[in-house]
């Protein structure tokens, strides 16, 4: 007997086709289809009101998930989604919450669709990444099918993070794995209701796997909810404005979004952009580095993202074909498709991934991707929009869309233990979700967003405090952003903060399971100059005297005087925490945009007023110098003429000695630091601050710039620990300036045989301009 793996699939590179698709489909499975005639005969009043009903049943899903929930992941982070999908999964409203599961959803849907039965009153949960839905086990789909005149016509689905979903990990999560078989078991799509009615035998089997049962079996029941309102409410519109209406509604809607992205594609030149990231350790007691890599081509209104090269798959930081697909999805909806509404099957029309399997961001089962959402999906998020970046900055109509990357990644720590506050103890888990504030990374015009949130959750939140010392057994000392923490830049970007957790209402020691990248090698990048953000820390303080400055009535507010012996966490880690001791977690900033030479002073004696960074953080980062009356003009003149000269003596000198000045007139702007002027006779790239010709197509591949290579502390003090502290490889801070002026035009943190990515005269000028 031959029996069918779930999720032995490779998933085309390429767009799910529908046609072909649909043909696919047993002919006992009618679908409700529409002609393109009845597409293009729907009025605009009719369009726009069925699009906007469709929105409110979204939307009311939503909060009907979140009422039911009893989770703070759910409640106070909403770190979830749900989405209304056409008859073959298509999706056609999604979100604003989680917008990596957007890539995950209608994967699923395909999934089913070709491998069970499909009868209405049915709903089906799953949690398997490699099938779809979700992107780790622990994201966990509920999706039902809807008919009309007995034709499938859409579906609705509701998903979330689960706190605990077994596995030998606390969260499900276990720092020391090598295979899915140590994490919590997938599930590929099984049926929870039938015929309307939830089957009690799989939510028992369901629930029985988790640490904490009532609160998944609660979410399960939430989900099943949300899907209920979403299937009346749709039919509901159904009845009112007919079944093929409200299909060629759905089909217009992703139809047009489709259109408005390619049209804004093609106003863009086409070209390739290339950007590379590293996951710090791959697992407890890994030391190495690890690759992601991306070359993205834009080529009229289509982009093409090729990953090859990316390291194989290791430890605990790999995802599947649906987090790398999610991952693309964090970086295109708020950067391409912030003002096109987010009808996701026509957005992922437009590209095509490539992608070798085995490696980090495309796993073959079963390697252990309880990392993936938060670790190689969200870099490789991260690593696209510094492609999309650098390819809207050439443009300006489209140049605010610019932004550093955010925050870099989740810092992970998951807190479980015994409750003793009551009369019984009673186990629990907690998410640490204090670090959702993380830092926005900086534009062209504008900072970065202090501790504004995830950029992969629009609508994330905090949890408040004193809803997370009433849940759990915890105490935190404190919770507030810090400085220097924001990316240096001419614009800076958003600050990062810190909190400090204490156990508080129990006498045993908590289970701690930490799982951070970026405290090596930065995963927040600068763009333009700008540096990146702070990188992150975890530390545990054993044997505090917390305890005893609370009966002197003293608050600790800082790792200096909470005392003890301070342990500084790996970037992968399982430990505990005794009742004296204290957990602190310091995330990451946005990136910074541009040189920070070039920041007004004024705003950074604001910054200065409100705390986002220090006095010497202000001199040795900004240049600027401060009197008792605020900015010292002639001492910031003289501390920023020091820095340029010390950029002039650590740096290598670039080949060309004899290179003439352009004229500025003439140029058209590339970047921030960068022009493109057309000679007599060749079109050449200069420095827009002093008209230095850094390069021309016809003889150079690498623009001509001065280079530095030290020590990772010379970043400054938003490197928080010493990389070599995480891992064996050397990581430097590589500066690349302008050799006449001594502007920087790249800042990073990166190994030391990081590739030169900013060098590349292919990404600045046209190819009819290059030998």
């Amino acid at each position: 007997m031959t029996m069918h793996i779930p999720g032995s699939e490779v998933f085309a590179s390429r767009p799910v086709d529908p046609d072909d698709f649909a043909r696919r489909l047993p002919a006992s499975l009618p679908l409700h289809t529409v002609t393109q005639e009845q597409i293009d005969e729907l009025d605009p009043l009719t369009y726009e009101v069925v699009r906007h009903r469709l929105w409110s049943v979204t939307d009311e899903m939503g909060e009907a998930l979140k009422r039911m929930s009893g989770s703070p992941i759910v409640t106070d982070a909403n770190d979830f989604d749900f989405a209304i999908s056409d008859e073959l999964g298509q999706e056609v409203q999604v979100g604003l919450y989680n917008t990596m599961l957007v890539g995950a959803v209608d994967l699923a849907i395909y999934w089913t669709l070709k491998h069970r039965t499909v009868r209405e009153g049915d709903m089906f949960l799953c949690n398997d990444p490699w099938v779809g839905g979700g992107l780790h086990q622990n994201d966990v789909i509920v999706f039902q099918p809807i008919f009309a005149e007995g034709k499938l016509f859409g579906w609705t689905s509701a998903v979330c993070h689960e706190p605990d979903l077994g596995g030998v990990g606390l969260g499900s999560f276990s720092p020391a794995a090598q295979d899915v078989f140590s994490e919590a078991v997938p599930t590929p799509p099984v049926k929870v209701v039938r015929d309307f009615e939830l089957q009690e035998d799989i939510a028992d089997l369901w629930i029985r796997r988790s640490r904490v049962p009532l609160l998944v079996g609660l979410d399960l029941r939430a989900k099943v909810g949300s899907n209920t309102v979403g299937r009346n409410r749709l039919q509901e519109v159904i009845e009112q404005y007919g079944a093929d209406t409200v299909k060629a509604v759905m089909k217009r809607m992703m139809n047009d979004a489709e259109q408005r992205l390619r049209g804004k594609l093609a106003s863009l030149p086409d070209g390739t952009w290339k950007a590379t990231g590293y996951q710090d350790q791959s697992h407890e007691g890994d030391r190495g580095l690890h690759k992601i890599t991306v070359a993205m081509t834009k080529t009229g209104g289509h982009l093409t993202f090729d990953f090859t090269g990316t390291d194989p798959q290791a430890g605990v930081i790999n995802c599947t074909y649906a987090g790398m697909r999610g991952g693309v999805m964090l970086a295109l909806l708020p950067t391409l498709a912030s003002d096109i509404p987010w009808s996701a099957g026509g957005l992922m029309r437009c590209f095509d991934l490539i992608s070798e399997e085995g490696t980090l961001n495309n796993a073959r089962f079963p390697a252990a991707v309880s990392r993936g959402p938060i670790g190689p999906a969200w870099q490789t998020g991260s690593l696209i929009a510094e492609c999309l970046s650098q390819m809207l900055d050439r443009s300006a109509e489209l140049g605010d869309r610019v932004q550093a990357s955010c925050c870099g990644t989740h810092d992970t720590a998951v807190l479980a233990g015994l409750d003793a506050r009551g009369e019984q103890p009673v186990p629990f888990i907690n998410i640490v979700m204090d670090v959702m504030a993380a830092g926005y990374g900086a534009r062209p015009k504008a900072d970065g967003m202090d501790t504004g949130g995830l950029n992969c959750i629009p609508m994330g939140r905090i949890p408040d405090v004193e809803m997370t010392e009433y849940l759990y057994p915890l105490m935190t000392l404190w919770r507030r952003e810090e400085p220097d923490s924001g990316g240096p830049g001419r614009h800076r970007g958003g600050v990062s903060g810190s909190s400090a957790v204490i156990p508080y209402g129990t006498d045993t020691p908590i289970g701690l399971v930490v799982a951070s990248s970026g405290k090596a090698v930065a995963q927040n990048n600068g763009l333009s100059g700008g540096y990146p953000g702070n990188t992150a820390v975890g530390i545990v303080a054993r044997g505090t005297d917390v305890k005893a400055a609370f009966t002197a009535g003293a608050l600790p507010t800082s790792l200096d005087t909470v005392g003890g012996t301070q342990e500084l966490r790996a970037c992968y880690d399982q430990t505990f925490l005794a009742p004296d001791d204290v957990l602190y977690l310091h995330w990451q900033g946005g990136g910074g945009y541009g040189d920070p030479l070039l920041r007004d002073p004024e705003a950074v004696a604001g910054d200065l007023r409100e705390g986002k960074i220090t006095t010497a953080g202000a001199a040795d980062l900004y240049g600027v110098v401060f009197d008792e009356d605020g900015v010292d003009e002639a001492a910031t003149r003289t501390r920023r003429e020091q820095v340029r000269r010390g950029r002039s003596t650590r740096s290598t000198a670039p080949s060309r000695t004899d290179a003439p000045t352009l004229d500025l007139s003439r140029a058209k702007r590339l970047d921030d630091n960068l022009v493109e002027v057309q000679t007599e006779d060749a079109l050449v790239v200069g420095c827009a601050h002093c008209g230095r010709l850094l390069g021309d197509a016809r003889t150079d591949t690498e623009l001509d710039l001065a280079r530095f290579e030290g020590p990772a502390s010379v970043a400054g003090p938003h490197v928080t620990s010493d990389p070599s502290a995480y891992v064996d490889e050397p990581v430097v801070f590589r500066q690349l300036c302008c050799p006449a002026c001594w502007t920087a035009l790249y800042s990073g943190l990166v190994p030391a045989d990081h590739p030169d990515h900013a060098l590349d005269i292919g990404r600045l000028l046209p190819t009819s301009a290059q030998r």
